[in-house]
C-alpha cells in the first residue's frame, strides 16, 4: 500500500547507520509523492543542510557526536521552526517518550516502522508543529497586547482636572505597524486654577520608547504638580531623556500649554513640535511662532521662548503628535500636512474630533491628540 504523502516534500534524514538509512528511504519511496530526502551521518554535517527548505527532520538518537537526548536538543537549537520525528530502537522507547517531553512532534521504533506509518508519522509531525508554532503566536500575541495595553494606560493618563469650564476630549490610534510608540499626553490643573498641558512624541518605535515616553510623562506631571513650569521643567525632562535613552540619537518633540485660571490666555512652547491648532471666536489658525525652540536630546544648552497666545472668549486648542500630520489622506493618498489639516478644520467648521479622524488615512506613525475647549470667564 502506498503511503499517503500527496505533494513532495523536503526532508532532512539524520542517520549514521547505512542500513536504518537505507530502509528509511525504500519506505519513504513508496510515497504517492516520494518525497526529496537529503542525508546527514552527524549533527556536524546536518549543520550544513538544514536550510529553511528543510519541512521534516527525522533523527536517530544515536550519532557519532550526539546521542540520545543531546541529539535532539541539537537539533532543536538549528530548526526551532521546522517538524521533527526521533527514530529509536526497542531499547529506547523511553527515551522516545522523553524526546516527544522535550520538544520533539513525534517518534518512531525502527524496528516497527512501515510505509504508511512513516508518511503518517511525518504528517502528524508536521501539522503539530505548526500548531505549536500557531500557538506560540497567539500566546506571544497576547502577552504583547497586555504589555501595550499597560503602557498605553501609563502613556495615556486621566487628567487631573477640577474645574468644570474646560471640556477635555483626547484620542489615541497606534500607526500601521501595531507596535505602541512613544507619543504621550497628559493635562493637570494646579492649586492655582492653572491648566497644563503637554503633548509628546519619543522618535522611533517599540517598547523602549513607549517606556521612555511613560517616563518623561510621569516626571512632567511631577513636576509640574511641584510647581516646576517653563524652561526649568524643559530642562529637567532634558536630563531625564539623556539619562534614559538607550542611544544618542533619541530625542522627543513635544508642547506644552499653560491656561490661565480666568481661561483668557495660553503661555506655550513648542519643542520642535508640529503647531497646535486654534479656533478662537470662529478663526481657524496654528499657533503664530511655533516652534519656539529645539526638541530635546539635541542641545545641551537649548533655550525655548515663550509664545503667549491670548484665547478669546470661545475657544478651541488641539495638540497633536506627528502621526496626524504624516498620514495618508485623500484620494490620493498625500500626507495631510499641517495646511492640509487647518482646511480639513476649515472645511468642517470647526473641530470635531472623531469626524477628524474620520477623514485621515492610513497611519504611519501613532497619532495622540488632545482637545481643550472653553470659555473665558
Amino acid at each position: 500500500m502506498t503511503a499517503n504523502l500527496s505533494e513532495t516534500l523536503t526532508l532532512l534524514l539524520i542517520e549514521d547507520d547505512d542500513g536504518d538509512a537505507f530502509l528509511v528511504e525504500e519506505l519513504l519511496k513508496q510515497a504517492v509523492a516520494p518525497p526529496k530526502i537529503f542525508r546527514a551521518r552527524s549533527i556536524e554535517e546536518a549543520k550544513s543542510k538544514l536550510t529553511s527548505d528543510i519541512q521534516c527532520v527525522l533523527v536517530d538518537l544515536s550519532l557519532p557526536d550526539a546521542s540520545h537526548l543531546e541529539a535532539l536538543e541539537e537539533v532543536l537549537a538549528l530548526a526551532p521552526h521546522t517538524a521533527v520525528l526521533v527514530l529509536t530502537g526497542l531499547r529506547d522507547v523511553h527515551v522516545g517518550v522523553s524526546a516527544v517531553q522535550s520538544g520533539a512532534q513525534d517518534y518512531l521504533v525502527k524496528q516497527d516502522v512501515d510505509a504508511r506509518l512513516l508518511a503518517r508519522s511525518i504528517r502528524y509531525a508536521m501539522e503539530r508543529k505548526r500548531a505549536d508554532l500557531a500557538h506560540l503566536r497567539l500566546v506571544q500575541a497576547e502577552l504583547t497586547a497586555k504589555e501595550n495595553a499597560r503602557l498605553e494606560s501609563a502613556l495615556l493618563p486621566g487628567p487631573l482636572l477640577r474645574t468644570q469650564a474646560i471640556e477635555h476630549l483626547t484620542r489615541y490610534l497606534p500607526g500601521s505597524g501595531g507596535t505602541l510608540a512613544g507619543d504621550f499626553f497628559d493635562t493637570v490643573q494646579t492649586p492655582d486654577g492653572a491648566v497644563h498641558v503637554v503633548v509628546g512624541d519619543v522618535c522611533g518605535h517599540g517598547p523602549d520608547e513607549a517606556a521612555l515616553g511613560v517616563a518623561l510623562r510621569i516626571a512632567w506631571r511631577s513636576l509640574v504638580l511641584a510647581g516646576q513650569t517653563g524652561d526649568t521643567l524643559l530642562r529637567t525632562l532634558d536630563l531625564l531623556l539623556r539619562a534614559e535613552r538607550k542611544a544618542p540619537e533619541i530625542f522627543t518633540t513635544l508642547c506644552t500649554a499653560t491656561i490661565s485660571p480666568d481661561l483668557s490666555y495660553a503661555r506655550m512652547r513648542v519643542v520642535g513640535h508640529p503647531p497646535p491648532v486654534l479656533v478662537r471666536d470662529g478663526f481657524i489658525e496654528v499657533v503664530d511662532g511655533a516652534p519656539s525652540g529645539p526638541p530635546l536630546g539635541i542641545f545641551p544648552d537649548a533655550e525655548w521662548s515663550v509664545i503667549d497666545v491670548p484665547l478669546g472668549q470661545e475657544w478651541t486648542m488641539m495638540l497633536y503628535t506627528d502621526g496626524l500630520i504624516e498620514a495618508a489622506a485623500g484620494e490620493r493618498e498625500e500626507l495631510l500636512g499641517v495646511d492640509g489639516l487647518v482646511d480639513l478644520v476649515r472645511r468642517q467648521g470647526g473641530i470635531d474630533l472623531d469626524r477628524l479622524i474620520s477623514h485621515v488615512g492610513t497611519l504611519s506613525d501613532d497619532l495622540a491628540v488632545v482637545l481643550l475647549r472653553g470659555r473665558s470667564s
